[in-house]
Protein backbone atom coordinates (compact mmCIF):
# COMPACT_ATOMS: atom_id res chain seq x y z
CA UNK A 1 0.00 0.00 0.00
CA UNK A 2 1.41 3.72 -1.08
CA UNK A 3 0.49 5.77 1.35
CA UNK A 4 3.33 8.25 0.82
CA UNK A 5 1.48 12.44 0.58
CA UNK A 6 -2.01 10.74 1.65
CA UNK A 7 -4.03 10.99 4.85
CA UNK A 8 -4.73 8.22 7.18
CA UNK A 9 -6.68 8.91 10.58
CA UNK A 10 -5.95 6.82 13.53
CA UNK A 11 -8.29 6.22 16.47
CA UNK A 12 -6.45 5.47 19.58
CA UNK A 13 -3.47 6.79 18.86
CA UNK A 14 -2.15 7.79 22.03
CA UNK A 15 -0.35 4.59 23.11
CA UNK A 16 0.24 1.46 22.14
CA UNK A 17 -0.58 0.04 18.40
CA UNK A 18 -2.63 3.02 17.33
CA UNK A 19 1.16 5.12 18.24
CA UNK A 20 2.87 2.38 16.52
CA UNK A 21 0.77 2.94 13.47
CA UNK A 22 1.34 6.23 13.52
CA UNK A 23 4.95 6.04 13.92
CA UNK A 24 5.11 3.28 11.17
CA UNK A 25 3.16 5.40 8.52
CA UNK A 26 4.59 8.54 9.22
CA UNK A 27 7.65 6.46 8.11
CA UNK A 28 6.33 5.75 4.71
CA UNK A 29 5.29 9.70 4.42
CA UNK A 30 1.71 9.70 5.37
CA UNK A 31 0.25 12.99 7.20
CA UNK A 32 -2.07 11.74 9.81
CA UNK A 33 -5.01 12.49 11.92
CA UNK A 34 -4.72 11.50 15.35
CA UNK A 35 -7.57 11.00 17.50
CA UNK A 36 -7.83 10.00 21.20
CA UNK A 37 -8.81 11.86 24.76
CA UNK A 38 -5.79 12.47 25.94
CA UNK A 39 -4.55 15.66 24.24
CA UNK A 40 -1.11 15.24 26.04
CA UNK A 41 -0.35 11.95 24.21
CA UNK A 42 -0.97 12.95 21.13
CA UNK A 43 0.29 16.27 21.35
CA UNK A 44 3.50 14.55 22.57
CA UNK A 45 3.73 11.88 19.71
CA UNK A 46 2.88 14.80 16.86
CA UNK A 47 6.06 16.49 18.22
CA UNK A 48 8.21 12.94 17.82
CA UNK A 49 6.46 12.79 14.29
CA UNK A 50 8.61 15.02 11.56
CA UNK A 51 8.25 15.75 8.16
CA UNK A 52 4.72 15.22 7.55
CA UNK A 53 1.52 17.35 9.07
CA UNK A 54 -0.13 15.86 11.48
CA UNK A 55 -2.93 16.88 12.69
CA UNK A 56 -4.47 16.45 16.74
CA UNK A 57 -8.00 15.46 17.66
CA UNK A 58 -8.96 15.27 21.28
CA UNK A 59 -12.33 13.30 21.13
CA UNK A 60 -14.30 11.36 23.60
CA UNK A 61 -15.38 8.04 21.17
CA UNK A 62 -17.36 6.72 24.51
CA UNK A 63 -20.28 10.10 23.58
CA UNK A 64 -22.96 9.31 20.78
CA UNK A 65 -22.61 10.60 17.28
CA UNK A 66 -18.43 10.44 17.41
CA UNK A 67 -18.00 9.75 13.85
CA UNK A 68 -20.26 12.76 12.79
CA UNK A 69 -18.11 15.01 15.06
CA UNK A 70 -14.92 13.88 13.74
CA UNK A 71 -16.16 14.24 10.38
CA UNK A 72 -17.07 18.11 11.05
CA UNK A 73 -13.42 18.08 12.60
CA UNK A 74 -11.25 16.79 9.13
CA UNK A 75 -12.57 17.78 6.57
CA UNK A 76 -9.86 16.90 4.39
CA UNK A 77 -10.23 13.57 2.29
CA UNK A 78 -8.69 10.47 4.53
CA UNK A 79 -7.28 7.82 2.46
CA UNK A 80 -6.66 5.27 5.08
CA UNK A 81 -9.12 5.09 8.11
CA UNK A 82 -7.90 2.89 11.15
CA UNK A 83 -10.30 2.01 13.76
CA UNK A 84 -8.27 0.98 16.61
CA UNK A 85 -9.91 2.82 19.61
CA UNK A 86 -10.86 0.13 22.25
CA UNK A 87 -10.93 -1.12 25.65
CA UNK A 88 -12.00 -4.27 27.34
CA UNK A 89 -13.14 -6.11 31.13
CA UNK A 90 -11.96 -9.02 32.78
CA UNK A 91 -14.46 -10.95 35.01
CA UNK A 92 -17.91 -11.59 36.11
CA UNK A 93 -20.53 -9.34 34.24
CA UNK A 94 -22.31 -9.01 37.87
CA UNK A 95 -18.91 -8.01 38.91
CA UNK A 96 -19.12 -5.04 36.30
CA UNK A 97 -19.31 -0.98 36.88
CA UNK A 98 -22.65 -0.64 34.25
CA UNK A 99 -21.44 2.60 32.99
CA UNK A 100 -18.35 1.14 31.62
CA UNK A 101 -20.22 -1.24 30.00
CA UNK A 102 -22.07 1.24 28.17
CA UNK A 103 -18.83 3.05 27.40
CA UNK A 104 -17.28 0.06 26.24
CA UNK A 105 -20.17 -0.71 23.66
CA UNK A 106 -20.33 2.76 22.57
CA UNK A 107 -16.36 2.85 21.64
CA UNK A 108 -15.86 -0.86 20.59
CA UNK A 109 -18.86 -0.90 18.49
CA UNK A 110 -21.11 2.06 17.78
CA UNK A 111 -18.64 4.48 17.36
CA UNK A 112 -16.60 2.09 15.43
CA UNK A 113 -19.44 2.01 13.43
CA UNK A 114 -20.19 6.00 13.04
CA UNK A 115 -16.77 6.61 12.18
CA UNK A 116 -16.57 3.79 9.60
CA UNK A 117 -19.98 5.34 8.29
CA UNK A 118 -19.05 8.83 8.77
CA UNK A 119 -16.03 8.48 6.15
CA UNK A 120 -16.60 5.56 3.88
CA UNK A 121 -19.17 7.65 1.54
CA UNK A 122 -15.85 10.09 0.22
CA UNK A 123 -13.46 7.09 0.07
CA UNK A 124 -16.21 5.88 -2.53
CA UNK A 125 -16.42 9.09 -4.08
CA UNK A 126 -12.94 9.42 -4.64
CA UNK A 127 -12.63 5.72 -6.04
CA UNK A 128 -9.36 4.93 -3.25
CA UNK A 129 -9.23 3.92 0.25
CA UNK A 130 -8.92 1.80 2.77
CA UNK A 131 -10.88 1.22 6.16
CA UNK A 132 -8.83 -1.22 8.61
CA UNK A 133 -10.85 -2.21 11.83
CA UNK A 134 -8.81 -3.78 14.57
CA UNK A 135 -10.82 -6.76 16.41
CA UNK A 136 -9.31 -9.50 18.57
CA UNK A 137 -8.94 -13.07 18.56
CA UNK A 138 -11.73 -12.81 21.53
CA UNK A 139 -14.13 -12.23 18.32
CA UNK A 140 -13.73 -15.71 16.90
CA UNK A 141 -15.37 -18.03 20.27
CA UNK A 142 -17.02 -16.58 23.04
CA UNK A 143 -14.71 -15.23 26.29
CA UNK A 144 -16.28 -16.05 29.49
CA UNK A 145 -13.55 -14.22 30.81
CA UNK A 146 -14.16 -11.18 29.10
CA UNK A 147 -17.96 -11.52 27.78
CA UNK A 148 -18.74 -8.57 27.02
CA UNK A 149 -15.52 -6.96 25.17
CA UNK A 150 -15.25 -10.21 23.26
CA UNK A 151 -19.25 -10.27 22.52
CA UNK A 152 -17.99 -6.38 21.16
CA UNK A 153 -15.25 -7.70 18.80
CA UNK A 154 -17.51 -10.48 17.34
CA UNK A 155 -19.38 -7.58 15.97
CA UNK A 156 -16.46 -5.63 14.54
CA UNK A 157 -15.28 -8.91 12.94
CA UNK A 158 -18.99 -9.76 11.68
CA UNK A 159 -19.81 -6.34 10.73
CA UNK A 160 -16.18 -5.59 8.61
CA UNK A 161 -16.30 -8.94 6.36
CA UNK A 162 -19.88 -8.00 5.52
CA UNK A 163 -18.84 -4.25 4.52
CA UNK A 164 -16.29 -5.97 2.62
CA UNK A 165 -18.11 -8.03 0.81
CA UNK A 166 -20.60 -5.05 0.28
CA UNK A 167 -17.82 -2.88 -1.48
CA UNK A 168 -16.43 -6.47 -3.21
CA UNK A 169 -17.18 -4.45 -6.50
CA UNK A 170 -15.45 -0.75 -5.67
CA UNK A 171 -12.19 0.23 -5.31
CA UNK A 172 -12.11 0.49 -1.31
CA UNK A 173 -9.71 -2.04 0.64
CA UNK A 174 -11.58 -3.20 3.44
CA UNK A 175 -10.09 -5.20 6.40
CA UNK A 176 -10.32 -6.38 9.49
CA UNK A 177 -7.38 -7.78 11.64
CA UNK A 178 -7.75 -9.64 15.00
CA UNK A 179 -4.29 -9.28 17.42
CA UNK A 180 -3.92 -11.82 20.23
CA UNK A 181 -2.47 -10.51 23.50
CA UNK A 182 -0.16 -7.30 23.04
CA UNK A 183 2.17 -5.84 24.83
CA UNK A 184 0.18 -2.07 25.43
CA UNK A 185 -2.06 -0.50 28.25
CA UNK A 186 -4.83 -2.57 27.68
CA UNK A 187 -3.96 -4.83 30.38
CA UNK A 188 -3.77 -2.06 32.97
CA UNK A 189 -7.59 -0.87 32.12
CA UNK A 190 -8.87 -4.05 32.22
CA UNK A 191 -6.47 -4.45 35.34
CA UNK A 192 -4.77 -8.09 34.97
CA UNK A 193 -3.01 -9.66 32.59
CA UNK A 194 -4.84 -13.17 33.19
CA UNK A 195 -6.76 -11.28 30.46
CA UNK A 196 -4.06 -12.67 27.85
CA UNK A 197 -2.14 -15.39 27.64
CA UNK A 198 -1.25 -17.60 24.38
CA UNK A 199 1.19 -15.85 22.19
CA UNK A 200 1.99 -12.26 23.27
CA UNK A 201 3.28 -9.82 20.74
CA UNK A 202 4.67 -6.10 20.46
CA UNK A 203 2.86 -3.74 18.71
CA UNK A 204 5.23 -3.11 16.51
CA UNK A 205 4.39 -6.98 15.35
CA UNK A 206 0.75 -6.26 15.51
CA UNK A 207 1.23 -3.27 12.56
CA UNK A 208 3.70 -4.99 10.98
CA UNK A 209 1.09 -8.21 10.36
CA UNK A 210 -1.54 -5.60 9.55
CA UNK A 211 0.43 -3.48 6.65
CA UNK A 212 1.15 -6.99 5.02
CA UNK A 213 -2.63 -8.23 5.44
CA UNK A 214 -3.99 -5.13 3.69
CA UNK A 215 -1.63 -5.91 0.72
CA UNK A 216 -3.54 -8.99 0.13
CA UNK A 217 -7.26 -9.38 -0.86
CA UNK A 218 -8.87 -11.37 1.93
CA UNK A 219 -11.11 -9.53 4.29
CA UNK A 220 -10.09 -10.56 8.00
CA UNK A 221 -6.74 -11.91 9.07
CA UNK A 222 -5.05 -12.84 12.20
CA UNK A 223 -1.98 -11.52 13.95
CA UNK A 224 0.91 -14.25 14.54
CA UNK A 225 1.04 -18.08 13.92
CA UNK A 226 -0.20 -19.08 16.91
CA UNK A 227 -3.37 -17.19 16.73
CA UNK A 228 -4.45 -18.56 13.79
CA UNK A 229 -3.77 -21.82 14.62
CA UNK A 230 -5.79 -21.30 18.49
CA UNK A 231 -8.61 -19.90 15.99
CA UNK A 232 -8.82 -22.69 13.33
CA UNK A 233 -9.26 -25.01 16.20
CA UNK A 234 -12.02 -22.86 17.99
CA UNK A 235 -14.19 -22.69 14.59
CA UNK A 236 -13.82 -26.38 14.15
CA UNK A 237 -15.07 -26.93 17.75
CA UNK A 238 -18.92 -27.52 18.36
CA UNK A 239 -19.78 -24.20 20.34
CA UNK A 240 -20.53 -25.87 23.35
CA UNK A 241 -17.34 -27.25 23.39
CA UNK A 242 -15.43 -24.04 22.42
CA UNK A 243 -17.43 -21.84 25.20
CA UNK A 244 -16.54 -24.80 28.33
CA UNK A 245 -12.66 -24.65 26.25
CA UNK A 246 -12.30 -20.85 26.35
CA UNK A 247 -14.03 -20.96 30.00
CA UNK A 248 -11.45 -23.17 31.55
CA UNK A 249 -8.47 -21.44 30.07
CA UNK A 250 -9.02 -17.89 31.02
CA UNK A 251 -12.04 -18.14 33.45
CA UNK A 252 -10.62 -18.56 37.26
Amino acid sequence: MDIRGKTALITGASAGIGAEFARRLAAQGANLVLVARRTDRLDALAAELTGVHVDVVPLDLSQPGAGRTLREQVPQPVHLLVNNAGFGNYGPLLDEDPDKLDAMIQVNVTALTDISRAFLPGMVEAGEGTLLNIASIAAYSPTPSMPVYGATKAYVLNFTEALAYQLRNTPIRVLVYSPGATETEFFDVVGTRDAGGGNWQTPAQVVTGALRALDGRAPSAVAGVPNRIAVSVARLLPRRWAVNLGGRLTYN
